[in-house]
This record gives C-alpha cells, structure tokens and sequence, in this order.
C-alpha cells in the first residue's frame, strides 16, 4: 500500500508530464518542513528542477536548516536503531528529511463565480543538505544557469566568492501530484474536441480532393 493518498477528484489530475513541466517553467514555491517544537514551517522560496529532483540554495544556518538537519537526524537514527527491520527493506529506505514543495502556476480568482481558476503541483520526497563539494558546485552553477542564463564568467565569480557561504539542498521527489480547477478541465476539453473535429474535417476533405482526382483520372 502506497504512504501517499490518491487524488479524491480524479478528473482534475494533472499527468506526470503536465505536472513536470509546471515545475519546469516556475520559478518559486513554498517549501514545508517540520520545524522548531514541532511546527509546520513552510517558506517561499526560489528553485531548479532537474531530473526528478528539486534543488534550493540557503544561508548556513537558520530555521529551515536547522529544520532539515533535525528531521534528517530523526531519521538516521530511527532506521539505525530499527533492528527488526529486513534488509531488503532497508535499501527502501531514503535518507532525508521529509518535506513536500508546493508550485501554483495559475490562480485566477472569479469572483463572480466564487471560485478561483486554479493549476498547481505539489512535491512529496526527501530532503538534505549537499554535502559532497563538487556535486555542490554543480547544483549551484545550475541553480544560477537557470536564473541568469548564458552569463558564465558573472556566474563563475559568484561561485568563486560566496559558494563557501551557502548551502545547496536537494530535494528527492517520491511522489508528484498536480491539479486544476474544474474550469480549466473543461475548457480543456472543449478545446480538444474542437480540434478533434477540425482535424477530422480536414481529413474529410483531403479525401473529398483525393477522390475527385482519381474521378478525374478515368
């Protein structure tokens, strides 16, 4: 049985590919982790997306690392002190705080209608502070890439003088949901049978000039 729960409005679920690409154009989300006593601690921030995972860039320290760090450790040692726990399934098991990460591509309120026109994606994986230095740099060069493309040699003296000031995180996504509001799915549809129905009158036609030819070639 799966830990994550299946959409209750199944009509309104975005593909795998719809939901990517939503993580793919934004820039910014909300990042919700489990912070200081216990509370939920959620945080705007800035991001890359690369195959199947997030990455973020932070200060040394503060609420959300020390939030990371906790929960990361929580982790580690509860799988380490599980002695009953099979080896097969601990190959299962991420290292990694749990977080999720919430995207809203649109939200556009009508209020007439007392509704808001909605398309977002929310991230559901594990999270943890890159250690490795040069998968560090990495995700960095890509994280700026992202926001100043094309611009090596400014990126390259960025690096050079605050990567020691910063850290990455990685965020390994276990599961991706998306969804749009009720509005957007029909005019989805709709727009689809137009096009379905102009294709087929296209090929109508096509045929109709086909056959007169082949009339006209007797």
């Amino acid at each position: 049985m799966s830990e994550f729960r299946e959409m209750r409005r199944k009509r309104q679920q975005l593909s795998e590919e719809e939901s990517i690409a939503i993580l793919q154009k934004a820039t910014a989300g909300t990042l919700a982790l489990l912070g200081d006593n216990d509370y939920p601690y959620a945080v705007p921030i800035s991001y890359v997306y690369a195959d199947g995972r997030l990455y973020f860039h932070s200060a040394l320290s503060g609420h959300k690392v020390d939030a990371i760090r906790k929960c990361d450790k929580v982790a580690v040692q509860r799988e380490q002190s599980d002695a009953c726990i099979s080896s097969a399934k601990r190959e299962q098991v991420r290292p990694g705080a749990k977080a999720s990460f919430c995207v809203i591509e649109q939200d556009e309120v009508h209020p007439e209608k007392y509704t808001t026109f909605f398309r977002s994606v929310i991230a559901f994986g594990r999270i943890h502070i890159i250690e490795d230095e040069t998968e560090k740099l990495e995700t960095a060069r890509m994280l700026g890439n992202r926001y100043n493309p094309n611009q090596e040699e400014a990126l390259q003296k960025e690096l050079e003088s605050g990567l020691s000031r910063m850290l990455m995180i990685r965020f390994d996504i276990e599961h991706l949901t998306g969804k749009e509001a009720i509005e957007l799915m029909k005019q989805r549809e709709q727009s689809q049978a137009c096009l379905n129905s102009a294709e087929l009158r296209q090929k109508k036609t096509e045929g109709q000039l086909v056959k007169h030819k082949n009339d006209n070639a007797k």
